[in-house]
């Protein structure tokens, strides 16, 4: 599979924050290309392992082989990341030494133009990340109605004109089924307001990136799997989380911050009386993002957030 190419991106900084060693344990939640396994291989080496998981079988196809140097210490798992804690149990793993979540969608899925990720390429609306099953934009636009399309794409895409992008599209399936990505592109400019269309970002990126987030349920998916993922860090452990937009940016500091709380009392109480103890400390007081060298060879590192904690 030699036309998936992955850019690690904060490629340093993961490996800076999460420390790898020499006999050390480490998942990795969102495989894509190989390219922070490779990093965390390399840091680990002569013998730490890691266990990759991703649900789009050619990012696993590409990465087994970009990794197939390092044999039996990288093994890829072609499943949803919200599965990789009990995957590794039942292969009888009970801790990790570190974890590594660069959530959102890959190079590779937006330069894929048959996939219906990017609003570039002219292709059919699907946008699942996994492609075996479960409902695409496509299905998703044509059946929702339109309170629910507004809110998708307002809660998701932080959309200021989800309410009249979802009318254009109610009104235009209405003669005919939305199919393609630029069926639904120029639904997008017709219903927002040209003025508005002037903005640094393209006029479609916030509804794209809402739509690619419900149909792949990315937020509860996250969420649920970086908390599961936290449950297995050994004393000591890392955890390294990328987010790529302020909603799953805000998710995570929410619950690395809830992880490193000592009181929980109810505010009215004059002293403590919960004696609870934090389990983790937060490594990253402010996210940690791109330097310019890196901006400059790979300009979609720009909206990356890096945020790490440690078991205590």
């Amino acid at each position: 599979m030699t036309g998936f190419s992955h850019i690690p991106v904060l490629g340093r900084e993961v490996v800076e924050q999460l420390q790898p060693v020499p006999g050390g344990i480490y998942l990795d939640g969102t495989l894509g290309g190989g390219g922070h396994s490779g990093m965390i291989l390399a840091a680990s080496s002569p013998d730490g392992r890691v266990i990759g998981f991703d649900r789009d079988i050619e990012a696993i196809a590409a990465a087994s082989n970009a990794l197939q140097e390092y044999g039996s210490r990288f093994t890829a798992v072609n499943a949803n990341f919200t599965n990789a804690a009990s995957t590794l149990q039942e292969m009888g793993i009970e801790e990790i030494d570190g974890f590594l979540f660069d959530l959102g969608v890959s190079s590779h899925q937006l330069d894929s133009a048959g996939r219906g990720f990017s609003f570039q390429y002219d292709a059919p609306l699907d946008m699942r990340m996994d492609r075996t099953g479960g409902e695409s934009a496509a299905d998703l636009i044509n059946s929702l109605s339109h309170g629910e399309l507004a809110r998708i794409i307002r809660e998701y895409g932080e959309e200021r004109w989800a309410g009249r992008i979802a009318s254009f599209i109610c009104k235009a399936r209405e003669t005919k089924q939305i199919e393609t990505t630029f069926e639904l592109v120029a639904l997008i400019k017709a219903a927002i307001p040209a003025k508005a269309r002037e903005e640094r970002i393209h006029f479609a990126t916030r509804t794209f990136q809402a739509l690619r987030i419900a149909v792949n349920d990315e937020l509860n998916a996250a969420s649920a799997a970086v908390a599961a993922a936290m449950k297995m860090l050994k004393s000591g452990g890392r955890g390294v989380v990328i987010s790529f937009h302020s909603l799953e940016d805000r998710i995570v500091k929410q619950l690395f911050r809830e992880s490193a709380r000592t009181c929980i009392c109810p505010p009215s109480l004059p002293v403590c009386n919960c004696s609870r103890k934090a389990e983790f400390q937060v490594l990253t007081s402010k996210p940690v993002t791109a330097q310019e060298d890196e901006l400059a060879e790979n300009p979609r590192s720009r909206s990356a957030k890096l945020r790490a904690l440690k078991r205590v």
